[in-house]
């Protein structure tokens, strides 16, 4: 049960994994709500001002317009994974409440059967940790019977004390329902990008995933330097021929984990296929830190990567493509570094190559 509350039937450690998502996905839901709010209260003012019987609720329907609206335009300033964009929401939410009661005070002989629908339609609008949830409708819901007691006949209010509790409790265990169907098919979803986005042996990226990272990258705006590495095992063909498949995929296996060692986050990092390996650095084009690190890749790979029992070594061949915000699609950028690699190949003392 804690998990539910908390997690929303699943672990912290998904839980955490997906929490952007749900963000998002709260953000998006909520702001085409205030829009659909703010037109619906602004039709029902201006229809208090031709019809007589709802002119008493004016007022209410003013206010109601008024804040949707002012909420809208934060949503549009808001990022939408933000902290800030998740208390507005649930301050929307309090509004909504606070409007039910006054909506119940201009007719407190009726049971506040407004404020009963919110409590169970804005749970299921909400993706967040159900405790945070249950939170606010049992402080809406306190905040309302201890201000309708003072209003309404005792028998009215007597009905609506019986009605709140059954709801706010039905309307919790909807939210937890809700959350944990939607949060499963976030973590499903995830799961399957990871899927089609890893290479099943080294757990890096794959190609399509390295093409769409490398060129999502190239067309930022915001970055016009990096630089490509792209390597592979020396001789690797013989590896398998001497040593077996098995011997081979084990070196390919071991040259993943040793470079994933070496990535950080400002490095695009994953296998293009057979032996050969790509690795972006974004925003440094300093040839000199480039060579620098494909010397450090060159040896490290060499004292740690072993093929199976023997003595031997495997060396690797890098290519180096710098790039200076001209090239707009990963493959000028491959071409540049794969010409790099045939040039490093081509001179047995040299293991790296710049392209000029």
């Amino acid at each position: 049960m804690r998990n539910y509350l908390f997690y929303c039937g699943i672990e912290k450690d998904e839980y955490n994994a997906v929490k952007r998502n749900v963000y998002i996905s709260n953000f998006v839901i909520w702001r085409s709500l205030h829009i659909f709010l703010a037109v619906v209260f602004g039709l029902l003012f201006f229809a208090s001002i031709l019809i007589d019987f709802i002119s008493f609720n004016r007022a209410l329907y003013f206010g109601a317009f008024f804040y949707s609206t002012l909420a809208i335009s934060f949503f549009f300033y808001f990022e939408k994974d933000s902290i800030a964009a998740q208390l507005l929401i649930y301050l929307s939410i309090s509004m909504l409440f606070i409007f039910s009661c006054f909506l119940t005070k201009n007719n407190p002989t009726v049971p506040g059967t407004t404020f009963i629908v919110l409590l169970l339609i804005t749970p299921i609008f909400m993706i967040d940790k159900p405790f945070w949830m249950t939170i606010e409708l049992v402080v809406a819901s306190t905040f309302y019977l201890i201000w309708m007691h003072k209003i309404k006949p005792e028998n009215i209010w007597a009905t609506d004390l019986v009605n709140v509790i059954i709801f706010t409790v039905v309307g919790t265990f909807l939210n937890i329902i809700a959350n944990s169907i939607r949060i499963r098919e976030f973590t499903l979803t995830r799961e399957i990008k990871i899927q089609k986005d890893t290479d099943d042996m080294t757990g890096l990226k794959n190609k399509g995933a390295l093409t769409r990272d490398i060129n999502k990258f190239l067309r930022n705006p915001s970055t016009d330097k990096g630089f490509m590495f792209m390597l592979d095992v020396d001789h690797f063909k013989a590896i398998n021929d001497n040593y077996g498949h098995d011997i081979g995929d084990s070196v390919i296996v071991q040259l993943g984990k040793y470079l994933k060692s070496k990535a950080t986050d400002e490095m695009i990092l994953g296998r293009f296929g057979g032996d050969e390996f790509i690795l972006v650095v974004k925003n440094t084009d300093d040839k000199k830190a480039a060579s620098i690190l494909a010397d450090e890749i060159v040896k490290g790979a060499s004292n740690t990567i072993t093929i199976s029992d023997t003595s031997e070594k495997i060396s690797l061949s890098i290519g180096i493509a710098i790039y200076h915000g001209e090239e707009k699609n990963y493959s000028e950028l491959f071409k540049k570094a794969d010409i790099a690699l045939y040039k490093s190949k081509a001179d047995p003392n040299k293991r790296f190559y710049v392209f000029e």
